[in-house]
């Protein structure tokens, strides 16, 4: 199987200054088209769009890719690193404590950053991580 050829992905991997190959293409696809996929999941779905890829090739795309701004990997505590394709917006997570699922959380504020640290430390701050955790409806429903 080859991966889709979509033009504006390939623009964004050589606007990023990365090289444009199939893997590429099939695993930032992957990632835009999945619900904050783990690394197993990801490497799935670049085997069905192109076929074998070992998963040191996987995470080293995560990682080219992640470096280069193109998707986020986010790391709730005690759960695998998930990575999502919604970038640059200061968005936030919540997390099922049961299931792990994972969801997207608008900032409450709407500007980067949302919260206000009490003390900076001379840091010029332009980003806050938030992780609301919590039971999803499915888990609630069967509690």
């Amino acid at each position: 199987m080859t991966a889709s050829r979509n033009p504006s992905t390939a623009q964004e991997l050589r606007g990023a200054g990365l090289r444009v190959t199939a893997a590429r293409v099939a695993l930032l696809e992957t990632v835009r088209d999945g619900d904050h996929l783990g690394v197993e999941a990801i490497a799935s779905g670049v085997r069905d769009r192109v076929g074998h890829i070992s998963l040191q090739a996987v995470y080293d795309a995560l990682h080219a890719l992640t470096a280069a701004g193109l998707i986020r990997r986010i790391e709730p505590a005690g759960s695998p690193a998930r990575f999502e394709g919604r970038v640059g917006d200061n968005h936030h997570h919540v997390v099922c404590r049961s299931c792990g699922a994972v969801a997207d959380v608008d900032c409450a504020v709407r500007e980067a950053p949302c919260l206000t640290a009490s003390e900076d430390h001379g840091f010029a701050i332009d980003e806050a991580e938030v992780i609301y955790w919590g039971l999803c409806s499915a888990c609630s429903a069967a509690a």
